[in-house]
């Protein structure tokens, strides 16, 4: 088993300012971590730095923005990150055929054009350490295709695929890649109607430190997947099984599905 030196690791941690960032954030600089904080705000960056134990480096940048990323990669190979989180993500739900074309390249490119070319451009720099680590922050929706949310689960499931190839394609080298899938979590990435539809339907929503919490067990245990939540994991494990059985579930749901999100 992978021991992590907590001490020894420069993060970067994109969406750092988001609800699940902040307690990731606060989570790793406990343990020594340095942290490379990246967010679009400065002002909530540095509200978050004001509360975090140690010293790190905040960076106000545009992933989506090529000058953007080019800031943030440089900042990670002079501060020589061994550690990336790519966390950022973003949701529109809705049917898909009122889906405006500028806002479905939004949410591809957020949730998963950015984190690999992130790791791309990073990844020589990983290769040459000693121990490094990559965690892509996935979903539920990522394993089970969910009425109203086809784009967010596409850039979901595609991260899920594109993280387990990693895995079995750097096995024999130091970088450890991860796949944290949360459940519902209550933070803004989820609109009033996603949230009033999860209520309605009896869906459970973690706080965000839960998923800071699974993440730092995740990383301790050195477990490839890690999925959030019951029954939400043993869903995902029927839908990749018996997908029948669960298009028949969420079909039954529909109604109330569509009531709360056709029209966001």
């Amino acid at each position: 088993m992978m021991t992590i030196y907590w001490q020894h690791h420069t993060c970067l941690l994109t969406g750092a300012t988001g609800g699940i960032g902040k307690e990731i954030a606060k989570a790793l600089a406990a343990r020594g971590v340095t942290l490379l904080l990246t967010g679009r705000s400065q002002e909530k960056l540095a509200e978050l730095h004001n509360i975090l134990p140690g010293k790190h480096i905040l960076l106000c940048a545009d992933l989506n923005e090529p000058a953007g990323m080019e800031k943030v990669v440089e900042a990670a190979r002079r501060h020589q990150v061994s550690m990336l989180i790519n966390n950022a993500g973003c949701n529109v739900t809705g049917e898909f055929h009122h889906m405006h074309p500028a806002t479905l390249s939004t949410l591809m490119n957020t949730n998963l054009a950015l984190p690999m070319q992130l790791t791309l451009r990073l990844l020589d720099q990983f290769l040459t350490l000693k121990q490094a680590v990559i965690v892509n922050v996935g979903s539920t929706f990522g394993s089970i295709g969910y009425p109203c949310n086809s784009v967010y689960c596409a850039t979901k499931f595609g991260l899920r695929g594109w993280t387990e190839s990693l895995q079995r394609e750097y096995a024999h080298s130091p970088l450890q890649i991860y796949y944290l899938a949360p459940r519902a979590t209550q933070t803004s990435i989820n609109s009033d109607a996603m949230v009033n539809m999860n209520k309605a339907l009896g869906n459970q929503m973690d706080a965000p430190q839960v998923v800071a919490d699974a993440l730092i067990s995740q990383l301790q245990n050195n477990s490839a997947r890690r999925f959030i939540g019951f029954p939400e994991k043993l869903f995902a494990r029927i839908n990749g099984a018996f997908p029948g059985l669960v298009d028949n579930a969420l079909i039954k749901q529909l109604p109330t599905i569509k009531r709360y999100l056709a029209t966001h």
